[in-house]
């Protein structure tokens, strides 16, 4: 292993050429915070949106409608009040709802923090009853920490499947003729995770202005695209979100673009295909992407078998992200050695572990991050 990133992106691909986030496309250097704002920043979302995830035909829609359907307090052995709630919506083809499950503290003074989890393992790892716990998603260890709990099913926005869009939101909202440029399922699901904020800045018991959005593998590239493009999002979690996630994709170990999109057509829009094996054509890299989330908080999990995702090309977007935070001040991770195994960094608004195992999301990795937040949230 080698002892430094600089080293390891030399010895991985010769010379990776990853763009530098902080020169316009007219090459003029950004040196201030608020022209990363006014001009970088926009730029840039709108080079991941035309050349990635795409454009969305819709953000907020007028017809976006709460019902709250079930409060339940004493759950949770009396820590915890059960909300269930609908989030609706229409559009020219039809009408969808996202169900929203949420714990909160019963006994933290409101409004409370909050994690939501965008979750694609299916209704058994949110079982409202309780019943049924996964470490994929341990509400109890989140409402012990004094967070409120959420959680909603990606299926609820856009099913998991290629079929020309005509499902999910895609079949609500999309016009008849798709450009190339038009929004993916990862595009969708984050809408989705911006709909159900919409909810929760409505709920008085919720702290909107301290919200973490958190995503694993799949869904873990479709946080930090919420967190790029929705700022209400105070804290952003990458769990193993791998290639069009936290991984730079110039010179990656492990999965390519060429076999995401294969694999997963509905995923991104149709210009993302054309970088099949060009990935030092993108105007683009996954660094960028974190960069958006500047000066918000970011964290960027792995795991040591999951070469795959490859966790070092994970951690050296951190580390290319950093420049940006530093515009408004901030150190980022603080450090450009890639971590021993479960030795968590808690940098300046920034964060990183990697957990020895497979590539999953577990109770640790859930502990690492309310650590990480407890800290850097005071």
């Amino acid at each position: 292993m080698k002892d430094s990133l600089t080293e390891y992106l030399i010895a991985a691909s010769g010379e990776r050429k990853v763009p530098d986030t902080l020169y316009t496309q007219k090459g003029e250097k950004v040196t201030a915070a608020e022209q990363w704002e006014q001009v970088r920043r926009p730029e840039v979302l709108a080079l991941f949106r035309e050349h990635v995830y795409g454009v969305n035909p819709v953000e907020r829609p007028d017809s976006l409608s709460f019902n709250i359907v079930e409060t339940k307090e004493g759950m949770m052995g009396g820590k915890a009040t059960r909300k269930q709630v609908d989030i609706s919506f229409e559009g020219p083809g039809g009408k969808g709802t996202i169900r929203l499950l949420l714990f909160v503290p019963s006994k933290q003074k409101k409004p409370v923090p909050a994690f939501l989890l965008i979750n694609k393992r299916g209704l058994d790892h949110m079982d409202p009853e309780r019943e049924k716990r996964s470490g994929y998603w341990p509400a109890e260890s989140i409402v012990e920490r004094g967070y409120a709990a959420a959680v909603f099913w990606t299926n609820d926005v856009d099913p998991d499947e290629h079929d020309e869009f005509k499902n999910g939101v895609h079949g609500i909202f999309d016009d008849k003729e798709r450009p190339s440029n038009a929004w993916g399922t990862i595009g969708a699901w984050a809408w989705g995770a911006s709909r159900v904020m919409d909810y929760l800045e409505a709920d008085s018991d919720i702290d909107a202005d301290r919200v973490a959005v958190a995503g694993h593998s799949r869904t873990g590239k479709t946080a930090l695209w919420a967190g790029a493009v929705d700022e209400r999002f105070a804290f952003v979690i990458s769990n193993d979100s791998g290639n069009t996630g936290a991984a730079i994709s110039r010179g990656k170990i492990g999965e390519t673009i060429n076999q995401i999109n294969t694999k997963f057509p509905h995923w991104f829009n149709e210009n993302y295909k054309t970088y099949n094996d060009k990935e030092f054509d993108l105007p683009i890299d996954q660094h960028m992407l974190l960069s958006l989330i500047a000066p918000r908080s970011v964290y960027v999990a792995s795991a040591t078998e999951d070469e795959w995702a490859d966790p070092k090309s994970e951690f050296l977007s951190l580390v290319y992200a950093t420049p940006v935070y530093q515009l408004y001040g901030f150190n980022g991770l603080g450090t450009n050695q890639f971590p021993q195994p479960e030795s968590p960094i808690i940098g300046d608004k920034m964060g990183h572990h990697i957990r020895i195992g497979k590539h999953n999301l577990t109770q640790y990795d859930w502990e690492q991050f309310i650590n990480f937040w407890d800290q850097i949230d005071k």
